[in-house]
């Protein structure tokens, strides 16, 4: 039986894909072999040495150490895509919130509540919360992932221009994005020409405050940024100062500060950005299947710390993995011929430094498995089957 740790709440409908006759769910286990986290922070926390595997149950995985994950031979996966429509509408309704000031509207109707002649008042007071439409502004867009796609063919079908920046954009999202879409090499060409800014990058030291004080200096007067994707990616003094001076006429994000509450053109959100049932159970189900494939087989999807490989197994094998510091399957498959086992149905991935061998073999013995151990570079091996 497998025991897999809860660290948040997660969808039971994700859940009920293992098989209940090979895994248990707890959020309590001591040893697990495979953890689930949402939002929970792991990066102070001790993990055990039984755990083989960490998933994501989103996109960032910001709350997990992968460095030390990586050096104790752990698998950390996210589930990139399965919550991007329920970005994407957030975004969507973030751009009409900063564009026509209907949050401030709202609250400003609240406060006629007993009055008299309500209607007249409605009337006279409504310019106070005039804004412009979408419909023939520019959008720019930086990051063009799931989310970045999805909300980039949106804006396009609501009228808007858009301009996309991603230097990782992959051939799969380039051939999904609209036709009339512009893709610039350079941030400059989003902050000079954009009247609404839109980030879905991860954060990294290269994204960290990618929306600063030089940004604004570029932008548009009156420009108006949305963050749904981390808070890391806009510098939060720079967007106060910038709302406070008028320079960023609105900033909608996901991630507000003690700061920006209160503050006049700040539309702040709870982190709601992937909170619907559909999402957190797209999450979930994406989730065990991916620690299903890994414990079960070996088979790595959607890691962001090894390699990614997907092979069969045939009946009657065991398979043999290794994660590896560098490229030392020649040393691995030399090991394992030493003890007995060829090497010839098998297969071997690098991810800059991190190294993933599958070998499988009918007579894979404790005894093979302890020579690839031995092998320097070696982190960690399983024999399954």
């Amino acid at each position: 039986m497998y025991n897999i740790l809860t660290l948040n709440k997660i969808s039971q409908v994700g859940l009920k894909n293992f098989d209940a006759s090979k895994y248990a769910c707890a959020d309590n286990f001591e040893n697990p072999d495979a953890v689930i986290v949402r939002s929970a922070s792991m990066l102070d926390m001790d993990i055990p040495e039984s755990v083989k595997a960490i998933a994501r149950a989103g996109a960032g995985y910001n709350n997990i150490p992968v460095d030390k994950c990586t050096e104790k031979g752990i698998c950390v996966f996210n589930t990139p895509g399965a919550n991007a429509n329920a970005v994407k509408e957030l975004v969507i309704c973030g751009l009409l919130m900063a564009s026509r000031r209907i949050a401030p509207a709202v609250e400003w109707c609240k406060t006629l509540k007993g009055e008299d002649d309500i209607g007249k008042k409605i009337e006279k007071g409504k310019s106070n919360f005039a804004g412009p439409e979408i419909m023939g502004k520019t959008l720019g867009v930086i990051g063009l992932g799931a989310i970045g796609v999805k909300v980039a063919n949106a804006a396009v079908g609501l009228g808007m221009n858009v301009i996309g920046f991603d230097p990782y954009l992959s051939d799969k999202a380039a051939a999904t994005l609209d036709k009339s879409i512009t893709i610039t090499s350079k941030t400059d060409d989003i902050f000079e020409t954009s009247d609404y800014i839109t980030v879905h990058a991860p954060l990294t030291e290269a994204t960290k405050g990618i929306v600063g004080a030089d940004a604004f200096a570029k932008a548009k007067d009156g420009v108006r940024v949305l963050n749904f994707a981390r808070g890391g990616l806009v510098d939060n003094d720079a967007v106060t100062e910038a709302i406070k001076s008028g320079k960023c006429a609105a900033y909608a994000t996901d991630f507000p500060t003690e700061a920006m509450l209160g503050l006049d053109g700040v539309i702040a959100l709870p982190h709601l950005g992937a909170s619907t049932p559909e999402s957190e159970e797209n999450c979930a189900v994406m989730a065990v299947n991916q620690i299903s494939a890994y414990i079960e087989k070996g088979n790595v999807v959607n890691s962001v710390n090894l390699p990614c490989i997907e092979k069969e197994l045939e009946d009657g094998k065991k398979r043999l993995t290794a994660i590896t510091c560098g490229d030392v399957s020649e040393n691995i498959y030399a090991a394992l011929l030493k003890a007995g086992v060829s090497s010839d149905d098998s297969a071997a991935v690098l991810r800059k430094d991190t190294g993933y061998v599958i070998v499988d073999a009918a007579n894979i013995s404790d005894d093979a498995a302890n020579a690839v151990k031995a092998v320097d570079g070696v982190i960690a091996v399983r024999v399954l089957g």
